[in-house]
Protein backbone atom coordinates (compact mmCIF):
# COMPACT_ATOMS: atom_id res chain seq x y z
CA UNK A 1 0.00 0.00 0.00
CA UNK A 2 1.28 3.25 -0.68
CA UNK A 3 2.70 5.27 2.00
CA UNK A 4 1.33 8.83 2.58
CA UNK A 5 4.54 10.23 4.34
CA UNK A 6 6.22 9.55 1.07
CA UNK A 7 3.82 12.30 -0.33
CA UNK A 8 5.38 16.07 -0.94
CA UNK A 9 3.09 18.97 -1.19
CA UNK A 10 3.79 22.81 -1.37
CA UNK A 11 2.12 25.36 0.93
CA UNK A 12 1.01 28.26 -0.25
CA UNK A 13 3.78 30.35 0.35
CA UNK A 14 5.93 27.53 -2.37
CA UNK A 15 7.25 25.49 0.18
CA UNK A 16 8.00 21.84 -0.39
CA UNK A 17 6.52 19.91 2.54
CA UNK A 18 7.30 16.59 2.80
CA UNK A 19 4.41 14.51 4.71
CA UNK A 20 6.94 13.05 6.63
CA UNK A 21 7.14 15.64 9.31
CA UNK A 22 3.23 14.46 10.10
CA UNK A 23 4.56 10.97 10.99
CA UNK A 24 3.40 9.58 14.05
CA UNK A 25 0.03 12.88 14.36
CA UNK A 26 -3.36 12.19 13.00
CA UNK A 27 -4.33 14.32 10.21
CA UNK A 28 -8.15 15.89 9.40
CA UNK A 29 -6.63 16.25 4.90
CA UNK A 30 -10.00 18.80 3.96
CA UNK A 31 -10.03 20.12 0.23
CA UNK A 32 -11.81 23.68 1.03
CA UNK A 33 -12.79 26.65 -1.47
CA UNK A 34 -13.43 29.91 -0.33
CA UNK A 35 -16.97 30.49 -2.52
CA UNK A 36 -18.42 27.40 -1.45
CA UNK A 37 -21.46 26.87 0.62
CA UNK A 38 -19.79 25.03 2.99
CA UNK A 39 -16.83 27.56 3.28
CA UNK A 40 -17.87 28.38 6.77
CA UNK A 41 -16.49 25.19 7.55
CA UNK A 42 -13.46 26.83 8.05
CA UNK A 43 -14.06 28.29 11.09
CA UNK A 44 -15.39 24.90 13.11
CA UNK A 45 -12.14 22.99 11.36
CA UNK A 46 -10.10 26.53 12.88
CA UNK A 47 -11.77 25.50 16.34
CA UNK A 48 -11.05 21.26 16.43
CA UNK A 49 -7.29 22.28 15.41
CA UNK A 50 -7.03 24.26 18.33
CA UNK A 51 -8.63 22.17 20.80
CA UNK A 52 -6.65 18.95 19.41
CA UNK A 53 -3.71 20.07 18.20
CA UNK A 54 -1.30 19.74 21.23
CA UNK A 55 -2.30 16.43 21.73
CA UNK A 56 -1.50 15.42 17.98
CA UNK A 57 -3.95 16.38 15.35
CA UNK A 58 -2.97 18.50 12.12
CA UNK A 59 -5.14 19.61 9.92
CA UNK A 60 -4.41 20.10 6.28
CA UNK A 61 -6.07 22.40 4.11
CA UNK A 62 -6.02 21.78 0.02
CA UNK A 63 -7.56 24.41 -1.87
CA UNK A 64 -9.36 23.05 -5.32
CA UNK A 65 -11.25 24.63 -7.87
CA UNK A 66 -13.02 21.74 -9.73
CA UNK A 67 -15.87 21.85 -8.13
CA UNK A 68 -17.88 24.78 -9.59
CA UNK A 69 -15.07 27.12 -9.69
CA UNK A 70 -15.27 27.78 -6.07
CA UNK A 71 -11.45 28.24 -5.35
CA UNK A 72 -10.49 31.31 -8.21
CA UNK A 73 -8.07 32.97 -6.06
CA UNK A 74 -4.28 32.02 -6.24
CA UNK A 75 -2.41 31.40 -3.70
CA UNK A 76 -1.72 35.12 -1.75
CA UNK A 77 -5.65 35.27 -2.57
CA UNK A 78 -6.35 31.80 -0.39
CA UNK A 79 -3.88 32.73 2.02
CA UNK A 80 -5.35 36.55 2.83
CA UNK A 81 -9.03 35.04 3.01
CA UNK A 82 -8.22 31.99 5.33
CA UNK A 83 -5.91 34.05 7.52
CA UNK A 84 -8.09 37.77 7.47
CA UNK A 85 -11.73 36.22 7.11
CA UNK A 86 -11.18 32.78 9.30
CA UNK A 87 -8.10 33.20 11.19
CA UNK A 88 -6.99 29.89 9.66
CA UNK A 89 -3.52 28.61 11.71
CA UNK A 90 -3.33 25.08 10.41
CA UNK A 91 -1.35 24.26 7.31
CA UNK A 92 -2.97 25.54 4.09
CA UNK A 93 -1.13 23.85 1.02
CA UNK A 94 -1.43 25.01 -2.86
CA UNK A 95 -4.18 24.70 -5.03
CA UNK A 96 -4.34 20.75 -6.13
CA UNK A 97 -6.99 18.82 -8.54
CA UNK A 98 -8.49 16.24 -6.60
CA UNK A 99 -9.67 14.16 -9.41
CA UNK A 100 -9.42 13.27 -12.82
CA UNK A 101 -5.94 12.60 -14.39
CA UNK A 102 -4.08 15.86 -12.88
CA UNK A 103 -5.27 14.28 -8.99
CA UNK A 104 -2.65 15.48 -6.80
CA UNK A 105 -0.89 12.28 -5.66
CA UNK A 106 -2.14 12.54 -1.80
CA UNK A 107 -5.53 12.47 -2.84
CA UNK A 108 -5.23 9.64 -5.36
CA UNK A 109 -4.05 7.37 -2.29
CA UNK A 110 -6.73 9.01 -0.04
CA UNK A 111 -9.22 7.99 -2.08
CA UNK A 112 -7.94 4.45 -2.83
CA UNK A 113 -7.64 3.75 0.89
CA UNK A 114 -11.42 5.15 1.79
CA UNK A 115 -13.54 5.01 -1.28
CA UNK A 116 -17.26 6.81 -1.07
CA UNK A 117 -20.38 6.06 -1.52
CA UNK A 118 -20.83 2.40 -3.74
CA UNK A 119 -16.90 2.31 -3.90
CA UNK A 120 -16.93 5.62 -5.39
CA UNK A 121 -13.40 7.00 -5.69
CA UNK A 122 -14.29 10.31 -6.86
CA UNK A 123 -14.54 13.58 -4.44
CA UNK A 124 -18.12 14.95 -4.97
CA UNK A 125 -17.72 18.27 -3.27
CA UNK A 126 -15.28 20.49 -1.44
CA UNK A 127 -14.56 20.07 2.21
CA UNK A 128 -14.94 16.24 1.65
CA UNK A 129 -12.79 15.10 4.69
CA UNK A 130 -10.31 11.86 5.46
CA UNK A 131 -9.57 11.35 8.72
CA UNK A 132 -5.54 9.18 9.10
CA UNK A 133 -4.10 7.50 11.91
CA UNK A 134 -0.95 8.42 13.70
CA UNK A 135 0.48 5.38 11.68
CA UNK A 136 -0.36 7.29 8.14
CA UNK A 137 -3.51 4.80 7.36
CA UNK A 138 -6.64 6.17 6.06
CA UNK A 139 -9.15 5.82 8.64
CA UNK A 140 -12.55 7.24 7.61
CA UNK A 141 -13.90 9.35 4.98
CA UNK A 142 -16.41 12.11 5.89
CA UNK A 143 -18.85 13.83 3.38
CA UNK A 144 -18.75 17.78 2.68
CA UNK A 145 -22.10 18.21 5.13
CA UNK A 146 -20.41 16.77 7.96
CA UNK A 147 -19.52 19.39 10.34
CA UNK A 148 -15.93 19.12 11.74
CA UNK A 149 -16.98 19.07 15.23
CA UNK A 150 -18.99 16.20 14.48
CA UNK A 151 -16.21 14.01 14.17
CA UNK A 152 -14.68 14.86 17.63
CA UNK A 153 -15.23 11.46 18.25
CA UNK A 154 -14.12 10.03 16.06
CA UNK A 155 -10.83 11.90 16.36
CA UNK A 156 -10.21 11.38 20.18
CA UNK A 157 -9.90 7.91 19.41
CA UNK A 158 -7.59 8.39 16.00
CA UNK A 159 -5.42 9.99 18.91
CA UNK A 160 -5.28 7.57 21.33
Amino acid sequence: MADIYKVEAKQLDGAAVKLDQFNGKALLIVNTASKCGFTPQYEALEQVYRKFKDRGLEILGFPCNQFGKQEPGDAQEIATFCSTRYNVSFPMFEKIEVNGDGAHPLYRLLKAQAPGVLGSERIKWNFTKFLVGRDGQVLKRYAPATKPEKIESDIEAALG
